[in-house]
């Protein structure tokens, strides 16, 4: 893992939870271009981190350094995990980080950071190559009103089902948080899909392209 952070507190506060839970974070960074440059460094040898924690906001400027070397990162190297952490959500960095590959993508706020179980959850379903989404990001972006027409088919439970499918919960953990049964959630996905025009070649994406879908439209 690497950790690309320029407040050196926060970057060591979060190497020693990670490594107190399993992970061995093998660079820590301060810049973008430090960030993309280590993983290169790493791949060429071989050892490519499973997934990289970075900020949106680093130097110099301070506005999207982040963001825009995790784009990169996701471009250059696809089998590597991005998971971003932001102050507050950036809907068009959001969205730009979920532009293009579904796998192994993430973006937390950087109060879920508090969350160590979240928090450490959501590293582990992007280094398997899943998703995470803050659920205060998956709100605004399902909330925007120049999107309601792609949502306007979806009923108020499916619409309840796409975001915590979009924060990257499994059926199981979905009907835990609405309070229904396993078959239920799985008759709610598969009305999502077919809504969302999302066929069965999509395959183990689905759940990912439903909220692209949404995103692209």
């Amino acid at each position: 893992m690497v950790i690309a952070e320029d407040s050196v507190l926060l970057r060591e506060g979060l190497t020693r939870l990670l490594a107190d839970r399993g992970y061995e974070v093998v660079a820590g960074v301060g810049d973008g271009e430090a960030l993309v440059r280590a993983v290169g460094e790493l791949a060429a040898r071989g050892e490519a981190p499973d997934v990289v924690v970075a900020d949106v906001r680093m130097p110099p400027t301070h506005t999207d350094e982040g963001v825009r070397a995790a784009v990169r990162l996701r471009a250059e190297h696809p089998a590597v995990g991005v998971l971003v952490l932001s102050q507050y959500v950036e809907e068009q960095y959001a969205t730009e980080l979920l532009a293009g590959s579904s796998r192994g993508v993430g973006y937390l706020l950087k109060d879920r950071v508090a969350e160590v179980r979240e928090f450490v959850e959501a590293v582990a379903r992007v280094a398997a190559g899943g998703t995470a989404l803050d659920p205060e990001v998956v709100t605004q972006l399902l909330g925007r009103s120049r999107k309601q027409d792609v949502l306007s088919g979806l009923t108020p439970r499916e619409r309840e089902v796409l975001a915590l499918m979009a924060e990257g919960r499994t059926n199981s953990a979905i009907a835990g948080r609405l309070v229904i049964g396993p078959g239920a959630v799985e008759k709610h996905v598969s009305s999502i899909f077919v809504k969302l025009g999302l066929s069965q070649s999509d395959a183990d994406h689905r759940r990912v392209l439903a909220v692209l879908r949404y995103l692209d439209s």
